[in-house]
């Protein structure tokens, strides 16, 4: 299996998950769907307030890594570590990772039918730790703030999209884990919550985002790891992925 590429010098030994500081680290993890070995020895860094784009063709496996740093129920982590600002990740449960600061906002979105807009953000606030005020919520978007009273389902896709960042935001999280979030929205409606992404970063928290469309992706990130078959194939700037046709054309297809 080939060694990731890095944006120094395309050296194919070098691995960014090897240096720190970092943020959030994860160290060779392995996830398994039942006897399926779909997270393959994967291993970056994330550094506190940066935005991280983790690309690959359908099938490569961004998604079930994801859904392993949030430690929901599968994959199962068989291997590896994962650490969040010196907290092991690997040993927590899913609520307990959500209390150490990762928040998962899935593809699905999961706005709770039957709540208004105000509701479903409240109902995140239940428990501590609280993040984020209404107020400050609204701030940041101001149409959920008209649609308050609107029940949350009855929203277009893009307000959708915006409640399930918002509701993260309502919990106090330290790594917002965003699956799919442009995914059959407008391009202005892409360009509207990628200035929120960048809004976001500036309060300090650490972003990593799973999206096909790898070109909106990579105009917001910092940085980006490309997985292909489940394996890390380049870790380095997100520039220079734009800048490289012949990476993209290999591991992104675009």
């Amino acid at each position: 299996m080939n060694a990731p590429t890095t944006s120094e010098d395309w050296n194919p030994n070098a691995n960014h998950a090897v240096t720190a500081p970092a943020f959030l680290s994860v160290w060779n993890i392995e996830g398994y769907y039942g006897e399926s070995f779909i997270v393959q020895d994967v291993s970056f860094n994330v550094h506190e307030g940066e935005i991280l784009a983790l690309l690959g063709r359908n099938g490569a496996g961004k998604t079930s890594t994801l859904r392993t740093i949030a430690r929901v129920g599968t994959p199962e982590l068989k291997r590896g570590e994962i650490w969040l600002d010196h907290q092991p990740l690997h040993k927590m449960k899913s609520y307990e990772a959500a209390a150490a600061g990762i928040a998962l906002v899935p593809e699905d979105r999961r706005i709770i039918a039957g709540l208004t807009v105000e509701e479903n953000l409240q109902l995140a606030q239940i428990a501590p730790p609280v993040g984020w005020s209404l107020d400050r919520l609204y701030e940041l978007f101001p149409r959920l703030g008209e649609r308050r009273k609107q029940e949350g389902v009855t929203l277009s896709g893009g307000e959708q999209q915006m409640l399930a960042i918002a509701r993260a935001l309502a919990r106090d999280i330290k790594v917002l884990l965003l699956d799919e979030p442009y995914e059959g929205l407008a391009p202005v409606i892409v360009q509207e919550i990628a200035k929120t992404l960048n809004l976001i970063r500036d309060q300090g928290i650490t972003t990593i985002i799973v999206e096909q469309n790898a070109v909106a992706a990579l105009k917001l990130a910092d940085r980006a790891v490309i997985l292909d078959t489940g394996s890390v194939v380049y870790d380095g700037s997100a520039q220079e992925v734009l800048d490289n046709e012949k990476l993209r054309a290999e591991y992104l297809a675009i």
